[in-house]
């Protein structure tokens, strides 16, 4: 029997990797309603 034990840990993610997912959610939600009213999306902010 071994005496050793793993644990698996979550990956940490920063403060700057959320806010990049947060940035990225909003400006596909924002093309996706733009492509429902038939508009060109605006990319960028």
């Amino acid at each position: 029997m071994s005496k050793t034990a793993t644990v698996a840990l979550a990956p940490s993610t920063s403060l700057f990797t959320r806010f990049l997912a947060a940035v990225d959610r909003f400006l596909m939600a924002s093309a996706e309603i733009s492509n429902h009213n038939g508009d060109l999306p605006r990319f960028g902010l």
